[in-house]
């Protein structure tokens, strides 16, 4: 079992780990310090020690005995009451691996979201656990956390899956450490054998091979995936299931941490993940004010602006608009890159569009290989002239 151990031959007792403990576990006693049994582990006591008298310390012991634990487990991630895209996917993937032969199970966190209740039902679970909480109504990794860890820990789930967003990829981690599990990130495919190990496939080495990962000693077995590469099912809004509402314990809110302020994007824009039509640009673009163009395009397409990771480290575009291996992953209608070389590492996060136009001025562009339509040209030549021609076409409808 780990705990935190107390070197009393180094503490001086300065109550410097007392004062950082968020659940204020820490305390002196007879002159000397004890950490309480509400300790979660979360290990800020460390780091503040100038003694370096406290470790962590205990190993995780191997299960020889998994029959316990049992069930499939999808973090239903919300904002602001909307359930992501992300979410469904999953779903409708545990629902294919489960065969209907393993529950799956939908966790909602959050504050008043019992309303994607019926919406997560639809899409593929069997079982919905809610934790409604004011206190859960703002993202923290380390109120989520725990309030997930307390769950898992209790009902015992054999696969716990995530969405590789930004919030997935901040908790996820945190979970499988808390349960002292493994996790395997970005998976492009998942299984369940026969004997309930989850097959996770995954790209490594730049996706120049697939690595197949399996957890077969630890509980739960931990994935996240990455958003449209999987497929979310029909929504039946005629299926049943049952639905229990978790008990959020008071101790499970604590945290060092505080939401100051939240800061929303800006309204008009489309979410990539959701957009049909994405026009990305890259190095090629030449700078932040190249991307007028991209942005004058997709206005009239009704679509989004994404760049490459190239754009995005020379500051040119947020990286919340990144399509690549380290961005997002997008599976629109329509892609079209402009003055995108094509690495691997960027056709790793849009090569499943439906159509994928490229204009380069390279013909040699590794793009163009993957590209249903390539043209190899000037963007800021190309670009202004398709636009203006599908503004003349909208305006004609517009009048007629």
């Amino acid at each position: 079992m780990r705990q935190i151990m107390i070197d009393y031959d180094r503490c001086s007792c300065c109550g410097l780990c007392a004062a950082s403990c968020p659940l204020g576990t820490l305390k002196q006693e007879d002159e000397r310090m004890v950490v309480g049994d509400q300790c979660n582990l979360c290990c800020a006591c460390l780091a503040e020690c100038p003694e370096q008298a406290l470790s962590l310390s205990g190993a995780v012991a191997e299960i020889a005995d998994v029959s316990g634990w049992h069930g499939i487990w999808v973090f239903a991630e919300q904002t602001g009451g909307r359930l992501s895209s992300v979410s469904r996917e999953l779903l409708g993937e545990s629902r294919r691996m489960s065969k209907n032969d393993i529950p799956v199970t939908a966790i909602l966190l959050g504050s008043g979201v019992r309303d994607l209740v019926a919406e997560l039902v639809a899409y593929g679970a069997d079982t919905v656990r809610v934790a409604d909480d004011p206190a859960l109504n703002t993202f923290r990794e380390e109120t989520y956390t725990t309030v997930l860890a307390s769950m898992a820990t209790s009902y015992r789930p054999s696969v716990i899956l995530f969405g590789a967003t930004a919030r997935g990829r901040s908790l996820a981690p945190r979970l499988a450490a808390r349960l002292g599990t493994g996790l395997t990130a970005d998976c492009t495919q998942l299984e369940i054998d026969e004997q309930g190990l989850l097959i996770q496939t995954r790209p490594a080495y730049g996706g120049n091979i697939m690595a197949t990962i399996v957890c077969r000693n630890h509980r739960p077995q931990m994935a996240t995936v990455r958003p449209k590469v999987m497929r979310a099912l029909d929504p039946d809004w005629l299926r049943r299931a049952e639905v229990h509402r978790e008990e959020v314990d008071a101790q499970w809110l604590k945290a060092r941490t505080a939401i100051l302020e939240q800061v929303d994007e800006a309204e008009g824009t489309v979410n990539l993940e959701d957009a049909n039509v994405i026009v990305a640009g890259g190095r090629g673009v030449g700078g932040p004010e190249g991307f007028r163009v991209l942005h004058d395009l997709a206005r009239e397409l009704g679509g989004a602006v994404a760049a490459s990771r190239a754009a995005v480290d020379l500051g040119w575009i947020p990286y919340s608009q990144q399509v690549g291996q380290t961005g997002k992953t997008v599976s629109p209608k329509v892609y079209i890159a402009c003055g995108i070389s094509g690495a691997v590492q960027h056709l790793a996060g849009m090569r499943s569009a439906d159509m994928i136009v490229a204009i380069n001025r390279n013909p040699e562009a590794p793009i163009f290989r993957v590209a249903t339509y390539g043209l190899a040209g000037d963007l800021f030549s190309l670009l202004p002239i398709l636009t203006k021609e599908l503004r003349a076409r909208h305006q004609q409808a517009v009048g007629s």
